[in-house]
């Protein structure tokens, strides 16, 4: 059988995450494609390895896994958390953030963590970046790959109950407010994951559903 083309690629995609939030967060953002996102979870396939140092190859790795387990094209997300005094760190490390400091792994946990570790550091820039990649098969030589980037500084103390992972101690200096105080419609139109969502539309509108596909046929130039 033949791997699928841009004009056949199913509007079924599997996201490489079971990490509710951002299931939710993507099926907003990628809504105006009518497409199905299913997390991977409900296929029944396990999370992929993520042995690499960057956003772009985690990410990368994640896609062409679920793209393979599920024969679906494929969605994945790998973001975190840079800090600017810890020379980036936790980066691709985020998720995981607390245990190094003998926590069980939780959102409250990293943000305990990190507030722990950053005590009494005035240096509190950090940035926020999400890597989005989409496969069409497991084996697709022409990924997609968008990226978004926010930047802020930390808060001494969590503020705000929306959103998850660092949201409560990221504070945006345009607004003056961290992410879990704004409503989820501002915050998907300022995030990281907004941005890269925003991006990967267009790429996905462009290339594998644009809105007519007929425009372009062999032998025309």
């Amino acid at each position: 059988m033949s791997a699928p083309t841009a004009a056949t690629v199913p509007r079924r995609l599997v996201l490489a995450s079971n990490n509710a939030g951002k299931l939710a967060e993507l099926q907003v953002l990628l809504a105006p494609l009518g497409v199905e996102l299913v997390a991977q979870g409900q296929l029944g396939i396990p999370e992929a390895p993520e042995p690499h140092r960057t956003f772009l190859e985690n990410a990368l790795a994640k896609a062409r896994h679920a793209a393979a387990a599920s024969g679906l094209p494929a969605l994945a997300d790998d973001a975190g958390l840079c800090v600017a005094a810890f020379g980036g760190r936790p980066g691709v490390d985020t998720a995981h953030y607390c245990t190094q400091f003998g926590y069980p792994k939780s959102d409250a946990n990293n943000v305990r963590a990190l507030l722990e570790q950053m005590h009494g550091l005035d240096d509190r820039r950090a940035a926020m970046v999400s890597t989005l990649v989409a496969v069409r098969h497991a084996d697709d030589p022409e990924p997609l790959v968008a990226s978004g980037r926010i930047e802020g500084w930390i808060a001494r103390t969590p503020v705000g109950d929306g959103g998850f992972g660092f949201d409560p101690i990221m504070v945006l200096p345009d607004l003056g407010c961290t992410l879990a105080q704004l409503p989820s419609d501002v915050k998907n139109g300022l995030s990281h994951r907004g941005r890269a969502a925003r991006a990967m539309l267009e790429l996905m509108q462009q290339r594998w559903w644009p809105a007519d596909p007929s425009a372009a046929r062999p032998g025309q130039i």
